[in-house]
């Protein structure tokens, strides 16, 4: 037997905080059955099957765990029991697919011979208890009391983990590559992707129109234009723009010399690119009246669009296209065990959930 690989485990108290909570699905059969007696000595209890998978099987109670762990990853919990049904409407069909595949890549590895040997899980035990400062007996009692699990449940749950990761490293990811001459053909053909925006550095005299109860008023506004005006006098006969700014703007910008950007072209209204566009660096553009008053405005400085260098953005390529190739490669291999696969669902309701969610694309889980 082969065994898996092993990687760092850490399991923190604040990370699997306990959550109580019955989950059932409207429209999909009854809770799992159970035998009616607890206590009678020979009891059995028979779990609701909704699909075998290669004789493998996912029950009632698997669903409604599973169901819980996606619970558990949203930043803020249903609040309502209509919130609950909402949401657990919304997850359902991508916890079934996920369900499935896992229990598909858990076959496939222990085809391949993959199993988690006693020293490994031991290890595994070891970094846990190191993590958290417990003891063996503390985290027995951690585990009951915050998972619901024992020893031997957590020892499935670690190597089917572990089985899953070993598939996907042998059968998708040596399978997957980026090469620097891939990375360079995708960064020319996406050049506008890695390309800064043209940018500008403004400054602003911004006078402002004094209204009186909320109405226009023609003196007022008449006056504010010849504040503004005899700025722009100042400003082209020599003063320093800071200086004239200090002294009669109104704007926010004032306390900053009247600086405002820099500014991506594209995020400036059309009036006000086409008061710009004509100035050259240190020009200053005509008094124009705008919502808030009588603006003067000044070309600090400008930079042309321009492509980021390739090396700077290589890294980031590289990651970004070999994650994409490797969740096409790993969906392409997912399809291949579900073809292959005898799948023999025991509702109806939930295969059509399945079958449906199948159709539509769909972004592996952690840990996919």
């Amino acid at each position: 037997m082969k065994k898996v690989t092993a990687m760092p485990i850490r399991l923190s108290r604040s990370a699997i905080p306990l959550l109580v909570l019955v989950v059932g699905l409207s429209g999909a059969g009854t809770a799992a059955a159970q035998a009616l007696t607890s206590g009678i000595p020979g009891a059995v209890v028979f779990q609701r099957i909704l699909v075998k998978i290669n004789g493998g099987l996912i029950t009632q109670t698997d669903l409604e765990e599973a169901q819980i762990n996606a619970l558990r990853t949203r930043p803020v919990p249903p609040q309502t029991d209509a919130d609950l049904q909402r949401v657990l409407q919304e997850i359902t069909p991508d916890v079934l697919v996920n369900a499935v595949d896992q229990k598909l890549l858990v076959q496939r590895g222990r085809e391949m011979g993959y199993s988690l040997g006693d020293e490994q899980f031991e290890e595994i035990l070891d970094g846990i208890k190191q993590d958290n400062d417990m003891t063996d007996e503390e985290l027995v009692v951690a585990l009951r009391q915050e998972q619901g699990i024992g020893l031997a449940e957590l020892r499935v749950v670690m190597e089917e983990q572990m089985i899953v990761g070993q598939v996907q490293q042998d059968q998708v990811l040596r399978r997957v590559s980026m090469t620097d001459v891939e990375a360079r053909e995708y960064y020319e053909s996406n050049l506008e992707q890695y390309t800064r925006p043209a940018t500008v550095m403004l400054r602003e005299i911004l006078v402002t129109v004094p209204a009186e109860g909320g109405a226009f008023n023609v003196a007022r506004d008449n006056l504010s234009r010849t504040r503004a005006e005899s700025a722009l006098a100042r400003v082209r006969g020599g003063e320093p723009f800071e200086a004239v700014v200090a002294d009669l703007s109104d704007g926010v910008s004032s306390a900053n010399g009247g600086l405002i950007g820099p500014i991506a072209l594209g995020d400036l209204t059309a009036a006000v690119r086409a008061r710009i566009e004509a100035l050259e660096v240190g020009e200053v553009a005509d008094v124009a009246r705008t919502p808030a008053g009588y603006q003067i405005l000044k070309l600090e400085s400008s930079n042309a669009a321009a492509p980021t260098p390739f090396e700077e953005v290589r890294e980031q390529i590289v990651n970004s296209v070999f994650n994409e190739r490797r969740l096409e490669a790993l969906d392409r291999y997912l399809t291949t065990l579900r073809n292959e696969a005898i799948i023999e669902w025991h509702d109806d309701g939930l295969q059509a959930l399945y079958e449906e969610r199948l159709t539509r694309p769909r972004t592996p889980p952690p840990g996919f």
